[in-house]
């Protein structure tokens, strides 16, 4: 049986670590679930990781649908999250309830990302009273990768704080800090009732989360805040490259 938001969050209080990962297609959702990852989430990083593109931004809310029907159709246990795309959450607080809205219907996840500041505080709350979970995301924002200007980690300790607050206060079950000063990470995760879930923001969080191609070896690169726990890389090659072998030389398939 899927986990619930209020499980879901839950766990923070047990002192146990949450694990996220993300996935967009059925056969890796389905091996995600499989190993007791906590959450899936359904990242507008399809964009870079599955589509080739050079950020998140061309990524739309049909994409996004398109892609976490799928992994919400292979998912037994783990709570499904899916991503608003750009420019989610900056629309009247009626559009944004109808994005979030076609998500939720359309795909069966069980609640939406938001990349999001203080300024979102009210927009937060809206989708919460709609009954729509939602889970911000604060420090570095790949949607306005074009304002920051490059990925870089987020050490603005005053700001960053505000908006964990807000969040919090706005009903968000729980916030992702994606390149936060660890320190700061840790300050925050102290201060909020919500669970912390990092990427690149150290090991302080409540959890972590990764993009599924980076722990494969399956990016390229492994980004610096990641690890790679395996290299399918070599694997898919290899098998590829033996099977090219085989049809030249006519040994696939057999009589």
């Amino acid at each position: 049986m899927a986990r619930t938001i209020p499980e879901f969050t839950a766990i923070k209080k047990t002192g146990r670590k949450i694990s996220m990962l993300t996935a967009y297609d059925f056969p890796t959702a389905r091996l995600v679930d499989e190993a007791g990852i906590d959450a899936i989430l359904v990242g507008d990083s399809l964009g870079m990781v599955v589509q080739g593109k050079a950020n998140t931004l061309p990524v739309t809310l049909e994409e996004m649908i398109y892609h976490t029907e799928i992994v919400a159709r292979a998912s037994r246990n783990a709570l499904v999250i899916a991503d608003l795309p750009f420019p989610g959450g900056h629309d009247s607080w009626v559009g944004t309830l109808r994005d979030c809205t076609q998500l939720m219907k359309r795909t069966n996840c069980h609640g939406v990302k938001m990349e999001t500041s203080f300024q979102q505080e009210e927009m937060i709350a809206r989708m919460v009273e709609a009954g729509i979970p939602i889970l911000a995301h604060i420090g570095l924002l790949p949607q306005k990768i074009q304002t920051f200007g490059k990925y870089s980690m987020q050490r603005v300790r005053d700001e960053l704080m505000r908006d964990a607050l807000a969040v919090q206060k706005a009903g968000a079950f729980g916030v992702v800090m994606e390149c936060v000063d660890h320190e700061i990470a840790r300050e925050i995760s102290l201060e909020l009732e919500i669970p912390t879930i990092g990427i690149g923001s150290g090991p302080y969080c409540d959890g972590q989360i990764l993009v599924l191609q980076d722990i494969l070896g399956l990016s390229g690169r492994t980004p610096k805040h990641a690890k790679q726990y395996a290299n399918l890389h070599s694997l898919i090659l290899g098998a590829c490259e033996a099977y090219r072998k085989d049809v030249e030389e006519g040994n696939f398939p057999e009589k």
